[in-house]
């Protein structure tokens, strides 16, 4: 005989199927619009395989944030679905933002293998507005929930990356 579902199963379940959602995003600014702003860029050249190793390092790092968020913070990439925890662990030891980080880097990588001037553009819009998002609203809103928490966090980390042999 099944067990019944209890409040907790449930709840787990609505944040595995939001979180899956969740991926939407990135893929959609990683995968969806570098694909189809090289199909239509004039002027990119033929591919340069070796990129794919920074587009791999950022999806992985994408990949890694993610799940941390998921299992410590309890929550997703998502704005609607954010997490109820402070994440200072996994790839938020050397980035406070380490999903806008790789989708930075991923970006790159595609950019250098597709030698697209047109992604290129696309890197630099998305990191300027990451950039604006974080300041101007994720970390006001972090300070303002985690208090002491969060300013000792961004004492040690840096907001981009922090290298550990960079000390």
């Amino acid at each position: 005989m099944k067990k019944p579902l209890r409040h907790a199963d449930i709840k787990r379940m609505k944040l595995k199927t939001r979180a899956a959602l969740a991926a939407a995003l990135p893929a959609a600014a990683v995968l969806i619009i570098p694909a189809g702003l090289a199909a239509f860029d004039p002027w990119r050249q033929p591919p340069l395989w070796p990129a794919l190793l920074l587009f791999a390092a950022g999806a992985a790092l994408i990949t890694l944030s993610a799940l941390e968020l998921y299992r410590k913070g309890g929550g997703s990439l998502a704005p609607w679905v954010p997490p109820e925890n402070l994440v200072t662990t996994g790839p938020y030891r050397w980035s406070r933002n380490p999903v806008y980080s790789g989708t930075i880097a991923a970006l790159a990588g595609e950019a250098l293998f597709f030698t697209s001037p047109l992604i290129l553009l696309y890197t630099a819009a998305a990191a300027a507005g990451f950039h604006l998002r974080v300041v101007r609203y994720e970390e006001p809103e972090l300070s303002r929930l985690y208090g002491g928490r969060w300013r000792l966090y961004t004492a040690l980390v840096a907001r981009w990356i922090s290298l550990p042999w960079f000390k």
